[in-house]
């Protein structure tokens, strides 16, 4: 169940974190098919057997594929009311710390970092942090930016 906030009241969790998304197991079906949709056919992320005796003894999830989960996660964790739409505005620092395996679980973790009067509506800059259970690393951490515009 997402935490509700009201636009006008983003600025007060700024500096907080918001919660947790549910778990997702990956798998090397949801790989190949991101695989189809990139283009990207790099070994590591389809060839089971190839990737068998790479440096991570199994083929791993795209850097990419894990980071557009992020967009999902968030709707888990965050309703934000009293809007018409929400632009995707960009990310301002994104790293790959640890690579997502099939059966790997992941899960996203919010934090809310700035919030401004942007152009008409609110720009919102938040921390995701993906987490792998049972790692001492994240999968992932990425700073993105929304700007929210109100209803």
């Amino acid at each position: 169940m997402p935490t509700v906030i009201a636009l006008a009241d983003l600025p007060r969790f700024a500096g907080k974190e918001i919660g947790t998304s549910q778990w997702l197991e990956m798998d090397q079906d949801r790989i190949d098919r991101f695989a189809d949709a990139t283009a990207d056919y790099q070994w590591i992320h389809v060839d089971a057997e190839r990737a068998a005796s790479g440096p991570f003894g199994t083929t791993i999830a795209h850097g990419f594929l894990t980071l557009s989960l992020i967009s999902s996660f968030t709707s888990e964790i965050l309703k934000v009311e009293g809007i018409a739409r929400t632009i995707n505005y960009g990310a301002n620092r994104l790293r790959f710390l640890t690579p997502v395996r099939p059966g790997d679980k992941i899960r996203s973790r919010l934090e809310i970092l700035r919030v401004e009067d942007f152009k008409g509506g609110v720009k919102v800059e938040n921390r995701s942090t993906v987490e792998i259970d049972g790692a001492d690393r994240p999968a992932c951490i990425v700073e993105g930016i929304a700007v929210h515009y109100p209803a």
